[in-house]
């Protein structure tokens, strides 16, 4: 049912539950999944009238729709609200409809697209009801424990334990333009403190600013974002001969230059970093904003992306592309005044987690002149940040890789570079202090940098002599792509090594 809502100069049509899936789903490729709720046990007369004039009111028989569908000819799963059935309440009957849409998704092995609209609990069903969202959040969880991807998308209004549960829960956390959206409702916070909550605040464009929501869009957008989602995950065709990536090869021959020299190219302002390897050795990408939890920052990406597969990795017949997360430091981001701060490696770990939920390959990109130094950077724990960053790496069972790229400075580099697997750029460096700092420590100036750049081997060739990067790209025309694509054979090599070690244990049980 579409309502329009009036307040003060502001006019808005929101969509009912049907009317969002006819405009998010392809073209009559819907297939519910309700059947008929029960009354629910104990309810007062009063309750029951209720249930019946919602029922009237919105033409649903509870407050939530669930089923199948197609986006883009993605086949999903479905939840979406009818706020005007009780105002999208949640009570226990409800929650048997979400709960076991959850478990018929996990089932059939579907991804999950969830549209809440709702004002949380049904007071009508007290604590019993409040309840319901444990049992909705187990459900979830055990759901993304199968690997399968969650997308939710926030309506107006979308609050209380609706949003401390479902609505916060998903990979990727969509809002509409202009919705309330928050843990308390307006009404109540201003009933019990005499005062207004402070206008904005619970917009979803605030939540956007402040790393809570992915991205604002409306329906269409959404849809497009899902289905760009889907394809990523569903893998692309080979690429045409003409698009090929150049695999090129691991370099060989010495040194163009010394390792000072390698440091300040790293530093050029023209130098190439995230967003070109992005556009030369990725297809699409879907890039992640925030963590989720009210931290953003500029300085780290999460992008889930189409890793180009050189042609001599492919599977006869097999996808051009393979998706991956990437986790990059984008030096243009930080050469702009965005410092690698907590929440950017806050960000980085909610890209890792990405990749283990849904059972994807990780690669990250290390590219920074160091972590923010300051009296915040301290408060906000910027070192157990990093140590986070390395457990998390080090804890994956998915296949990683490192790419550096370029600047690879102190702490804030090496919680993006414990990686199985390391690919450097042929002008790239990786050091415990940036050249100077370590003259500053050593001889009082920085007159020593280059010798101390020298002494203490950062550079991608004496880290390739010594064991700690597997593969240099020579840089130059092209060097992006080359880069994607030796990431690529990283990726293929752990996974070789994986099913040689399973065929190992095997034989070995035989």
């Amino acid at each position: 049912m579409t309502a329009v809502l009036e307040s003060g100069r502001t006019r808005r049509v929101r969509l009912g539950g049907a009317e969002l899936l006819e405009q998010l789903l392809d073209a009559g490729s819907f297939r519910s999944w309700d059947r008929p709720p029960a009354a629910p046990a104990g309810a007062s007369g009063a309750y029951l009238d209720d249930l019946d004039r919602a029922r009237e009111r919105s033409g649903a028989d509870e407050a939530v729709l669930s089923g199948e569908g197609l986006i883009d000819g993605h086949p999903v799963a479905v939840l979406a609200s009818e706020f005007t059935f009780l105002g999208g309440s949640i009570g226990r009957s409800t929650a048997d409809r979400i709960v076991a849409a959850i478990e018929e998704a996990g089932c059939r092995g579907l991804p999950l697209i969830a549209a809440p609209a709702s004002g949380g609990t049904r007071m009508q069903e007290g604590t019993l009801a409040f309840l319901q969202m444990v049992r909705i959040t187990e459900a979830l969880t055990a759901y993304k424990v199968l690997g399968l991807p969650y997308l939710a998308y926030v309506r107006h209004p979308t609050t209380g334990g609706v949003f401390a549960s479902w609505g916060s829960l998903g990979h990727l956390t969509v809002a509409e333009p202009g919705a309330l959206v928050g843990f308390l409702g307006p009404k109540v916070y201003a009933g019990l403190r005499g005062e207004d909550f402070p206008a904005g605040v619970q917009s979803s464009e605030h939540l956007f600013k402040h790393g809570t929501v992915d991205a604002v869009l409306d329906v269409a957008g959404f849809r497009n974002l899902a289905a760009g989602v889907l394809g990523i995950l569903a893998g692309s065709p080979a690429v045409p001969p003409e698009h090929e990536p150049d695999g090129g090869a691991s370099l060989s021959g010495e040194r163009t230059g010394s390792v000072w020299d390698s440091v300040l190219r790293s530093r050029d302002a023209g130098r190439p970093g995230l967003a070109e390897l992005l556009d030369a050795g990725f297809g699409r990408t879907v890039r992640l904003s925030g963590t989720g939890r009210g931290e953003r920052s500029a300085s780290t990406a999460v992008v889930l992306a189409e890793l180009h597969i050189p042609a001599q990795l492919r599977e006869p017949g097999g996808a051009g592309t393979r998706p991956v997360v990437v986790v990059g430091q984008d030096r243009a981001a930080q050469r702009a005044g965005a410092v690698l701060d907590a929440a950017g490696l806050a960000q980085a770990r909610r890209g890792m987690r990405l990749a283990q939920d849904l059972g994807l390959p990780l690669v990250t990109v290390v590219d920074t002149p160091g972590a923010e130094l300051s009296v915040r950077a301290e408060e906000a724990a910027i070192a157990g940040g990093i140590a986070d960053c390395i457990a998390g790496l080090l804890q994956l069972t998915v296949p990683n890789v490192a790419i550096l790229m370029g600047e690879g400075t102190g702490g804030g580099a090496l919680a993006l570079a414990a990686a199985r697997r390391t690919v450097a750029a042929e002008h790239a460096w990786l050091a415990p202090l940036p050249p100077e700092g370590a003259s500053l420590i050593v001889h009082g100036d920085t007159a020593h940098a280059a010798e101390l750049a020298e002494q203490q081997r950062i550079g991608a060739r004496e880290l390739f002599d010594d064991g700690a990067v597997h593969e240099i790209v020579g840089e130059g025309s092209g060097f992006c792509g080359r880069l994607a694509a030796a990431a690529a054979r990283q990726l293929a090599f752990q996974e070789t090594q994986a099913a040689q070690e399973r065929l190992a244990v095997q034989e070995g049980r035989s």
